[in-house]
């Protein structure tokens, strides 16, 4: 099959690479235009075009695609047979679905109409979803509305990062396409309804959630809220959650919550921390305050509820640091308060 590809960050990559190893032919390569990034402000190209580029396929990097008329015909003259869309990033226009005979089809790492949008991975994180999971689409001009052909589900570990479970979701995204695509390819072309009825899809049901767009202030940890909620801020927004540190910001990057009741899903030393102190509200000294060094772990900090455990952080200008490492760089000791709440 001929497949045109549409996708930006690094978790599309997966889905570039699998496609070509199951032996599809890739007509080009669809990416967002290179972005300034870093303290330069140099131009750099997106993960997937860098990637396209090595392996010499055509790319193209409309700003939008929804009024760039060149492009859209330049795409329609490589006769591609379906297009493949993984976190492009850009909503495609009627135009642009209606051009290749087997359609239009998106890996989305959510399950649909749980997290539509931006951000699904973050959001499953920050809202403590215990299961998300990978839907291949059938696409409309609505935001992630359409039918579901596949779907996989996969555990969200408490302890895990949104790095981490993005890489594990990446991976499922891949083999659900290079799986889906025999049966779209058998389907045949013509009308979209009575191809979508061949293929037997799930039409969405339930009430959908908007997984929005982050913004800087999504990033700020307040440690006045609840131990579990300062820790499904930490690993949802890896590595970008950070509190205050003076005048500048302290990413924490690592932690975990010193709940008892979730004691089975923390490490050991964690568990051993829940059961002398996350029976009880953490006690009544100032959010953010140490409350024990925890020698080779990391230090416990007071919350609006339980403690937690800061496992690691970064401070600016300096790289990343966990356990005893931390210990020394932040140099706190019981009593001190980090985090205050305002920026």
């Amino acid at each position: 099959m001929k497949i045109l590809f549409w996708g930006t960050p690094a978790y599309a990559v997966a889905s570039l690479d699998a496609l070509l190893q199951a032996g599809h032919g890739l007509v080009g390569v669809v990416s967002q235009p290179d972005r300034r990034r870093g303290r330069g402000k140099s131009l750099v190209a997106s993960a997937v075009k860098q990637r396209a580029l090595e392996l010499a396929l055509p790319v193209f990097t409309p700003e939008r695609i929804r009024r760039d008329l060149a492009c859209q015909q330049e795409l329609a003259a490589l006769g591609a047979d379906v297009s493949v869309v993984v976190a492009f990033g850009q909503i495609l226009p009627p135009a642009v679905l209606t051009q290749p005979p087997l359609g239009c089809w998106n890996g989305h790492g959510s399950l649909l109409p749980r997290w539509r949008g931006a951000a699904p991975i973050q959001w499953a994180l920050l809202e403590g979803d215990t299961e998300t999971g990978v839907g291949i689409m059938a696409m409309e001009e609505g935001l992630d509305t359409g039918p579901v052909l596949l779907e996989r589900r996969l555990p969200i570990p408490l302890l895990q990062n949104a790095g981490q479970l993005g890489e594990r979701l990446a991976r499922l995204t891949a083999e659900l396409l290079v799986e889906a695509l025999p049966r779209i390819e058998a389907a045949g072309p013509g009308a979209e309804a009575e191809r979508l009825v061949r293929l037997g899809v799930r039409r969405q049901a339930g009430d959908p959630s908007h997984a929005r767009q982050l913004t800087k202030e999504d990033t700020l940890v307040h440690w006045d809220a609840s131990a579990l909620a300062i820790h499904r801020r930490v690993m949802g927004l890896h590595p970008q959650a950070s509190c205050s540190w003076g005048a500048e910001r302290l990413k924490l990057l690592a932690t975990e919550p010193l709940v008892s009741r979730l004691a089975d899903q923390l490490t050991p030393v964690g568990a051993a921390l829940a059961a002398r102190l996350g029976g009880k509200a953490t006690p009544a000294v100032a959010p953010g305050t140490v409350l024990e060094l925890v020698e080779g772990e990391g230090l416990v900090l007071a919350s609006g509820g339980c403690p937690v455990l800061l496992r690691q952080a970064q401070l600016p200008g300096r790289r990343a640091s966990e356990g005893q490492a931390l210990i020394q760089q932040l140099g706190l000791v019981p009593g001190q308060r980090i985090g205050v709440n305002t920026p």
